[in-house]
């Protein structure tokens, strides 16, 4: 592979991202100092990860063909503190769960892995330094700022714990534990990427450049949610499972403003192309039948744009060309999973299938005990259930018609 300029590394970091904050500290470090830009992007280990995923993904990719190294934090506390998005029980199995994810979707847009460095929150969150520095924070950040930065971040609620106010504190201090230039996210991201900005000078540690991808629209409009299943597209859905999605996701004709499925070609099934081959080109196709004049070729965003407009590309055909392509993405990550058994445990333990309905419990006529025959029947009751167990593990008393219980049988 051909090794980029440093201009040409900075272009490459900068492309499809919608803002940047101290840009000049990324030029100080490729330029000047001729060293590796070292990044870091975290995810709180809360809901399934969803195809949207693969926007930072295909970041991480162009990042690392920069010459970037790349810490991938995966954020089990921050899971926690975002108002018990995650119980404290099950964030070690998401983590590990979303460990093997990110690995397989980056191994799917043909990134390789070996350049990437994975991080628990926890392996350094719970050290007495960091602990000491989160005080220190805490007492130079207001409550005001401290829940504006998370606004956009943390799950908004009534009466809100203590929790969602330290989560940005930890997420800002994380720059300097973690050692990098920059940190990489989403643009709802940015409150947080000010504090940091504006607060970690104040104990005494330095300012990171900011990157910020777009946030790509759900398939039923607005942001794309893990925890609202019409919204996004989980990762192991069947292709029957994607395909039915996408035929119910919010696309108006000639409207591009807003539109998931657009945004998804934009920001990840063009990118991913362009990875596949040597050239470094996007292609997307869309298949058309000779009547309607045959497929639809696309090697950038804005002809796919323009045809929308004019609706020579329908929502219907762009809605079946999507779902080709996002199912020929997910396959290899589906294999690999099948392939996986110890994958597919920690699958089953970080997301448990919940309760289902408590069965009503027949209600037993209660006839007294002088009628004839009841002393038989409470002989024959006690003989199929002789103690009935309590929700505490305890047993409730010996039923009437038995003296004596054996308890070593």
């Amino acid at each position: 592979m051909v090794e980029l300029t440093p201009q040409e590394k900075i272009a490459l970091i900068n492309q499809n991202l919608q803002e940047v904050l101290k840009p000049e500290i990324i030029e100080d470090v490729i330029v000047r100092q001729n060293r590796p830009l070292v990044i870091y992007w975290g995810t709180a280990t809360t809901g399934r990860p969803h195809c949207g995923y693969f926007v930072p993904m295909l970041k991480l990719a162009h990042f690392l063909r920069a010459g970037c190294h790349i810490k991938i934090l995966l954020a089990d506390i921050h899971g926690f503190l975002d108002n018990l998005k995650a119980p404290i029980d099950l964030v070690n199995f998401r983590a590990e769960y979303y460990r093997y994810v990110i690995t397989a979707l980056l191994e799917a847009v043909h990134v390789p892995t070996d350049k990437l460095e994975f991080v628990l929150g926890s392996s350094y969150q719970l050290s007495p330094k960091y602990t000491m520095d989160l005080f220190r924070l805490s007492s130079v950040v207001t409550e005001h700022d401290a829940k504006k930065a998370g606004a956009e971040v943390v799950r908004q609620v009534e009466n809100a714990t203590l929790s969602g106010l330290i989560y940005p504190l930890m997420q800002a201090l994380d720059e300097e534990h973690l050692g990098v230039d920059a940190q990489f996210g989403g643009v709802d991201q940015r409150k947080i990427f000010t504090l940091a900005q504006e607060q970690l000078g104040r104990i005494g540690y330095k300012e990171r450049a900011h990157l910020m991808s777009p946030m790509v629209p759900g398939l039923a409009g607005g942001k794309m949610s893990a925890s609202d299943p019409d919204s996004k597209i989980d990762i192991l859905d069947t292709p029957e499972a994607v395909k039915k999605k996408l035929r119910k996701a919010y696309a108006l004709p000639k409207e591009t403003e807003g539109n998931g499925i657009i945004s998804f070609v934009e920001y990840v099934l063009l990118p991913s192309s362009a990875l596949e081959n040597a050239e470094g080109k996007s292609k997307f196709v869309v298949d058309r039948s000779a009547e309607e004049g045959g497929p639809l070729v696309y090697e950038n965003i804005d002809a796919l744009k323009a045809d929308y407009q004019a609706d020579t590309l329908t929502p219907q055909l762009l809605k079946s060309a999507v779902t080709t392509a996002l199912n020929g993405l997910l396959a290899p990550i589906q294999a690999a999973f099948q392939a996986n058994t110890a994958w597919q445990e920690i699958e089953k333990k970080a997301y448990p299938p919940p309760p289902g309905p408590e069965k009503k419990k027949k209600k037993v006529k209660d006839k007294g005990s002088k009628y004839p025959g009841a002393g038989a029947t409470a002989a024959k009751e006690v003989a199929k259930d002789p103690v009935a167990a309590q929700p505490d593990g305890g047993i409730d008393g010996i039923k009437e018609g038995i003296e004596k219980l054996d308890v070593q049988k």
